[in-house]
């Protein structure tokens, strides 16, 4: 009995944020748990639902499958098995077994009381990072915010209206260009910014563009919808909190420039879509946004730089993830967002993905900044080595960027358009 209980408490403690709670605290959730199991085929989880559980894969393969039809699969004992499926309430995706599954459900009321009483000293953060058992003010509050989120109280911001019509429209096969600029139409102020663009150096065709029709025209459905997601962020960092708008003005200034590098980059060194790319670089840091939002409640950290900066650089791919994730964003944009600062990250795919551009961009923007010490050596980024139609180094990398800084200003000037 002992070793079978022993055995059960090592698999739980495979899951996050299981890992977390004491033997005790695993024992008592699983007698509070619920085994449920799920012949191929059948549905798991229904969207938009709130049913205030969270599900561990134990055993089986379950498929994800969004509002927009994208779908990804899930085998258990994978990593992303480690966390509990689908999680965020109401529910944005299906899910169905593709295979008998078994799953733990368990309250998340009683498993955010658990975690909340949980020792500090047993808590890790995902990334790996381990605070240890100190009862610093920061560490505190660090704690506070990462339970927030994974207990789905920390406060993500929505995809803007716009965005997401025109984005839902373009993915459909039988959509005109006449339905998409009518979408657009809606907002008047991105009807606006959108023909500027089309008649923006990057591109002016032989005729000024006179209507939002003739706009999506030029720029064709691909690009439209990124543009309108690219212009649509600008509202997301915004706030009506005065104490907050400096970071967010700051923070935004900052997208702008990896956005930028982005188009440039992808333009010149890959066959990546440069709107896409420069969509992924104006991402890179949506997490940063609820952290700065929520950290306002926490006046001790807000009011220390250093200590917001390091809860910034705790959170801001966790956050930055979910955002995306209920976004019901590409796994490409994904992947960018998690390891933007992520410098020995290494993709898998042979051929240069949006994350590779992301890095790239990441450190060049930050040369000659009071990050500048803190970065690798060139040679030592495999999103580098990855761009290699360019043959990237320190001193042609440069010299590509000053080549491009007129392309570079266009991009800028477009990000700027009001």
């Amino acid at each position: 009995m002992a070793e079978q209980e022993s055995l059960s408490l090592r698999r739980l403690k495979q899951f996050q944020p299981l890992n977390r709670l004491t033997d005790d605290q695993l024992v008592l959730l699983a007698s509070r748990a619920e085994r449920r199991v799920h012949g191929a085929g059948q549905r798991v989880v229904e969207r938009g639902v709130r049913d205030g559980m969270d599900l561990f894969l134990v055993a089986g393969t379950v498929e994800l499958a969004s509002a927009d039809g994208r779908t990804s699969t899930i085998e258990a004992d994978s990593e992303k098995a480690q966390n509990p499926i689908a999680r965020l309430q109401p529910r944005i995706y299906d899910v169905t077994a593709v295979q008998p599954c078994e799953f733990l459900a368990v309250e998340q009321d009683v498993l955010n009381q658990m975690l909340r009483s949980a020792p500090v000293q047993q808590v890790e953060m995902e990334s790996g990072t381990d605070f240890g058992s100190g009862e610093s003010e920061e560490h505190r509050l660090l704690m506070e915010f990462y339970l927030e989120l994974r207990s789905n109280q920390m406060s993500l911001p929505s995809v803007p209206d716009v965005a997401w019509k025109v984005r839902r429209l373009v993915e459909r096969e039988d959509s005109s260009a006449e339905q998409v600029a009518l979408a657009v139409s809606a907002d008047p102020a991105m009807a606006a910014k959108l023909v500027r663009a089309s008649n923006s150096p990057l591109y002016r065709g032989f005729r000024d563009v006179r209507n939002v029709r003739e706009a999506v025209v030029r720029l064709g459905m691909r690009t439209t919808r990124q543009l309108v997601t690219v212009f649509a962020m600008r509202e997301v960092f915004n706030t009506r909190q005065a104490s907050l708008q400096k970071e967010m003005d700051r923070l935004w200034r900052h997208s702008r420039e990896v956005a930028a590098l982005c188009w440039v980059l992808a333009d010149s060194a890959t066959r990546l879509n440069p709107e896409e790319a420069m969509l992924a670089g104006l991402l890179h840091d949506i997490g940063v946004v609820p952290v700065l939002v929520q950290a306002e409640h926490h006046v001790n950290l807000f009011a220390d730089q250093a200590n917001l900066n390091h809860a910034i650089t705790e959170l801001r791919g966790d956050v930055g993830t979910a955002v995306l994730e209920n976004w019901s964003f590409p796994a490409a944009f994904v992947e960018a967002v998690r390891h933007a600062e992520d410098w020995g990250y290494e993709d898998r795919n042979p051929e240069p993905q949006l994350v590779d551009v992301v890095i790239v961009a990441q450190l060049h923007s930050m040369i000659g900044s009071s990050q500048n010490a803190e970065l690798p050596s060139f040679d030592e980024v495999p999103a580098y080595r990855r761009l290699g139609e360019l043959e990237l180094n320190a001193s042609r990398s440069l010299q590509l960027l000053t080549e491009a800084r007129a392309r570079v200003d266009e991009v800028h000037q477009l990000l700027a358009i009001h």
